[in-house]
């Protein structure tokens, strides 16, 4: 991913932010009333708007301090989901069989991470790129296998390699726990920051959109 700074944003204002996915849908309409609809997008993107977590004068200098270095809409950044950061369901605890990211044919030794919304009807796979270094745990056939001797991820794609003499077997089923982060940019090279209505209780408008693979 060119452009990206690997760097965090902070995260006492993106944990009381508001956002949430999107998607693009085309909707026809008949006389008849019945209607035709159509999937422009396949994956969902997420927009978020970091605003509503600056609360305090220091909140607001730490992000205008962090816009500038990215240079507004330049260089992207990691961001964390409060809804949606982890493998496991909310609350739970992160354990190596979250999620199938892959099957082993003997062969194939590296796996992206992904997580899988849904089961029943239509299951949405999102590829994970953010992975939160060290927060990757990995099992092939229901048995965990250690990070650094069996195994690396990059944190910086979410992609699982497994190391010499470890490759899954044919019919193994790859599984991921981890934690992660949304890869954002501002999606605004103008913040209007207005101190007088701040002080009043005004929230700057701050807003980042995902940026996909």
């Amino acid at each position: 991913m060119t452009s990206f700074h690997e760097v965090l944003f902070p995260l006492d204002v993106a944990l009381k932010s508001a956002g949430g996915p999107e998607r693009r849908t085309d909707i026809v309409s008949f006389g008849s009333g019945r209607e035709a609809r159509n999937a422009r997008w396949a994956q969902s993107r997420r927009r978020f708007d970091a605003g509503y977590g600056v609360k305090t004068l220091e909140a607001l200098q730490a992000v205008v301090a962090f816009f500038e270095e990215r240079r507004g809409r330049l260089y992207g950044f990691r961001w964390r989901d409060r809804l949606d950061s982890c493998s496991a369901a909310t609350g739970s605890v992160i354990s190596p069989l979250d999620q199938v990211i892959g099957i082993g044919d003997g062969t194939a030794s590296t796996f992206q991470l992904i997580k899988t919304y849904g089961d029943a009807f239509a299951p949405y796979a999102r590829a994970i790129g953010k992975p939160v270094n060290d927060s990757v745990r990995v099992a092939v056939a229901e048995s965990e296998v250690s990070a650094g001797s069996a195994f690396t991820c990059d944190a910086t794609t979410g992609v699982v390699t497994f190391l010499p003499e470890h490759t899954p077997p044919p019919g193994a089923v790859v599984t991921a726990g981890f934690k992660f982060d949304v890869p954002v940019r501002f999606d605004t090279d103008y913040l209007e920051v207005d101190l007088s209505t701040f002080a009043a209780g005004a929230i700057p408008k701050i807003p980042l959109v995902e940026i996909l693979p």
